[in-house]
């Protein structure tokens, strides 16, 4: 990897303005940035979502190998093949809140489980094209033996199914092309790769 990394140093904002405030903003940026091969770039427009920051976690139960995933209705998969999204649950953070503490929330109020430990996996960028949201994804440790029913807050509008499913029927999903959400996709093949040192510390 080249060692000349540039940062927001780099970026010169010339005129942003807001067109648009709802749910999320929508941001019109005029900037220029420094090129690989020297020099600034001519100025450019962009248009950029902006969101509050999120945070998800990955549910595992190591005592029975199995996963818990949500199910609910997306209107950005609208045009796709499966508007009701098999996911991971998350959620987007309130004013104070850590991605930790967010998650604990969400997993009472999406599934109705308890976590019993967390573990910080990465954070990323899922739109970094067209959005400035950053999400911190996480694994969960709980039991769900208990688990699954509907879920949510009803005056969010929240209609949410519980899955609990083995691991492999989890991969068999992400193989076939139902599961195809970002966050749910990194964590099942981050699970992949560090299931058996999970497995060592938190099965009992």
């Amino acid at each position: 990897m080249n060692n000349n990394s540039y940062d927001q140093a780099d970026v010169e904002i010339v005129e942003r303005e807001t067109m648009y405030q709802g749910f999320c903003r929508i941001d019109r940026i005029r900037l220029r940035h420094r090129l690989f091969a020297g020099g600034m770039g001519p100025v450019i427009q962009r248009e950029i979502a902006v969101r509050r920051a999120a945070a998800a976690v990955l549910i595992y139960d190591p005592q029975h190998d199995e996963v818990l995933l949500i199910e609910q209705f997306r209107v950005g998969a609208l045009a796709t093949t499966h508007p009701w999204q098999i996911e991971i649950v998350a959620g987007l953070l309130e004013p104070g809140e850590s991605p930790a503490d967010l998650v604990r929330r969400e997993a009472q109020e999406e599934a109705g489980v308890r976590l019993l430990e967390l573990e910080r996996i990465m954070e990323y960028l899922p739109s970094s094209g067209g959005s400035d949201e950053i999400t911190t994804l996480f694994v969960g440790h709980a039991d769900l033996s208990q688990a699954g029913g509907i879920h949510g807050l009803a005056e969010e509008g929240e209609d949410i199914r519980v899955n609990v499913m083995s691991v492999n029927q989890a991969n068999a999903a992400l193989a076939g092309g139902r599961i195809n959400n970002a966050s749910c996709i990194l964590a099942l093949q981050w699970l992949a790769l560090n299931k058996p040192r999970l497995i060592a510390r938190w099965k009992t």
